[in-house]
């Protein structure tokens, strides 16, 4: 991989949108996450048991697309990393979604792909509470994350920043975005862009 640049969060936490402002802002290529292909995607919302493996595995197979179509540019951002994806299918297992074998056939097929890849130059992790990431999901209004329990939220966000405290193979750069309205205000845009140039150019990217 290249000069890639992954905006990871926890759903609800606008990485799509500040991915697409951001490439447009460094005129780079942009790579959104694919959730809106997975077949499995709301079946899995209504039958967690169910649909986990299938819709991770679904996940897990269009990011090994993106990562390679990924590399053939100069840079890029991509809309979660890899280490998103399996935070996801570690939440599932801990939650009772996904069995014990399940998780083991997903966890083969993912460390076989993260051992054939190079890992992301840097990693812009949005930290965001669980109750503005809800709004922002309830403002969106996709229907198979409405009617969600709050607690499937909860241990997403429980497994992103015990992940990110302690990862170390990239450089993550961490921006709180409680107080920020990067989309719609121009102040807060700035200052988002800002910081991210800034460690933009002290990697050398």
């Amino acid at each position: 991989m290249k000069n890639v640049i992954c905006i990871e969060g926890v759903v609800g936490a606008g990485k799509t949108t500040l991915g697409e402002l951001l490439a447009k802002e460094l005129d780079i290529e942009f790579f959104q996450e694919p959730y809106i292909d997975n077949p499995f995607l709301d079946k899995f919302y209504s039958n967690k048991e169910r649909y986990s493996l299938l819709s991770q595995m679904y996940f897990l197979n269009k990011r090994i697309d993106i990562i390679e179509e990924a590399a053939t540019y100069d840079g890029c951002i991509m809309d979660r990393s890899i280490y998103g994806d399996f935070l996801f299918a570690k939440m599932h297992l801990k939650n009772g979604y996904m069995t014990e074998e399940e998780f083991s056939l997903y966890k083969s097929f993912w460390e076989k792909l993260i051992s054939a890849r190079k890992n992301p130059k840097l990693i812009i992790y949005l930290e965001i509470n669980v109750d503005n990431a809800i709004k922002k999901i309830v403002e969106r209004g996709r229907g198979f994350e409405l009617g969600v329990e709050r607690g499937y939220w909860n241990s997403l966000n429980e497994e992103y920043c015990d992940f990110f405290d302690n990862y170390t193979e990239t450089v993550v750069l961490k921006i709180n975005i409680d107080n920020m309205d990067i989309r719609d205000n121009p102040e807060d845009r700035k200052i988002f862009f800002d910081i991210v140039k800034s460690k933009l150019k002290e990697l050398d990217l």
